[in-house]
């Protein structure tokens, strides 16, 4: 296991940083969706992030921390702009080191890394959930179509609220994921939201990469 500065380990890297990925492609990825059509009336392939979502070349991204929150197990979290309002469980590692997925058989669930930073609290909070499920779109089918300034809320175990807010949304191949970069440790309270995305490839089954959330505690 490398060391990567900045990092603390296994809370915001390692074992994890190298598998979150993998996990999300061969997890959230066995469902058969490229087109979705539901009961809902959601219909066509989860959107991507545009390239203006991105962070931009040179963004400084070190700005003063808050007072980050004291740790506290999340409970739930709300993103308004899309529809938001799941439950959160615990996520452990599994005996191969890679982070297990909630279940798919609830779609209106996602879970955050419980050995690891709880958001609010100084350091890279992880929050995952599956795009889609056998039984069509799941928590974070949208997760692509939000824009930089959006607010992301997780509710705590101590009734407390962290608001974050969005600095980025970036798409990433699975062979070219950044590890470093999306679960490095930082000196502010921070939170990466991540799903499957990409593009769904028929031929392996599986989405091609992953979508990724960037935020930080903004109250």
């Amino acid at each position: 296991m490398r060391t990567v500065h900045h990092r603390r380990e296994p809370h915001t890297g390692g074992r994890v940083a190298r598998s979150l990925s993998s996990l999300l492609l061969t997890g959230a990825a066995l469902v058969l969706f490229s087109v979705a059509v539901t009961e809902q009336g959601i219909t066509g392939p989860p959107p991507q992030p545009g390239l203006g979502q991105a962070f931009e070349a040179g963004t400084d991204r070190t700005a003063k921390p808050l007072a980050e929150l004291p740790s506290a197990a999340p409970t739930r979290v709300r993103i308004g702009a899309i529809g938001v309002n799941a439950p959160l469980m615990d996520l452990d590692l599994e005996p191969d080191g890679r982070l297990a997925s909630p279940p798919e058989n609830d779609s209106n669930l996602a879970g955050w890394y419980g050995d690891g930073v709880a958001p609010g609290s100084r350091g890279t909070a992880i929050i995952a959930g599956h795009v889609d499920i056998p039984t069509g779109p799941a928590v974070f089918y949208h997760l692509g179509a939000l824009k930089k300034g959006m607010r992301i809320d997780v509710s705590r175990s101590d009734r407390r609220t962290a608001h974050f807010t969005i600095d980025a949304i970036e798409v990433y191949d699975a062979e070219d994921f950044p590890d470093d970069k999306v679960y490095a440790d930082s000196d502010r309270a921070e939170l990466r939201v991540i799903t499957c995305g990409g593009g769904y490839d028929k031929h392996r089954g599986r989405y091609r990469g992953n979508v990724v959330v960037y935020a930080h505690l903004t109250s």
